[in-house]
C-alpha cells in the first residue's frame, strides 16, 4: 500500500512540475511548484521506503494545506465546504477526497513507519549488532 500510494503521489507531482501524464508544467504559482516538488520527491521516498517518516510527515502536512487552502477555500457553497466527494456537482462538493486520503494515509505511515519491505528496514537491519551466542 505504501509503495502504490507513494508512486501515485509522485505521479501527481510529476504532473505539476514536469508536465508528465497530461500535467501543467511551469506554473507561475510558487505554492503549486513547491507542492509539486514535495509530491514528486516525497512520493518517491515513500514508495522506496527511504526516510519514510520524514517524507510522510511533510507530505501529510502538504495535503492538509492543499485541502484547506484550495479545496475548501474554493468551494462554491457552504455545503460544498463539508463534502469532499468528487462525483457531486460544484455546489455540493469541493472535490478534495484525494487530498484527504493522502493526508490521513501519510499521517498513518508517519506513525507506523515504512514496514519490513523498505530501504529504512534494510538499513536498520545492517546497523544492528548481531547477538552473541554462548
Amino acid at each position: 500500500m505504501r509503495f502504490i500510494a507513494g508512486l501515485m503521489f509522485a505521479c501527481h507531482g510529476a504532473q505539476l512540475v514536469l508536465g508528465k501524464f497530461g500535467g501543467m508544467p511551469g506554473s507561475d504559482k510558487p505554492m503549486m511548484v513547491i507542492g509539486g516538488w514535495i509530491q514528486l520527491v516525497g512520493g518517491i521516498l515513500i514508495a522506496l521506503g527511504l526516510l519514510t517518516r520524514v517524507a510522510a510527515f511533510i507530505a501529510s502536512g502538504e495535503m492538509a494545506v492543499a485541502y484547506f487552502m484550495f479545496h475548501v477555500a474554493g468551494a462554491a457553497t457552504p455545503m460544498a465546504k463539508f463534502f469532499p466527494i468528487s462525483t457531486g456537482s460544484p455546489q455540493f462538493s469541493n472535490k478534495g477526497e484525494l487530498a484527504i486520503f493522502y493526508c490521513w494515509f501519510f499521517l498513518f505511515v508517519f506513525f507506523y513507519g515504512a514496514g519490513r519491505l523498505s530501504i529504512d528496514a534494510l538499513l536498520k537491519r545492517k546497523s544492528m549488532p548481531t547477538a552473541a551466542t554462548a
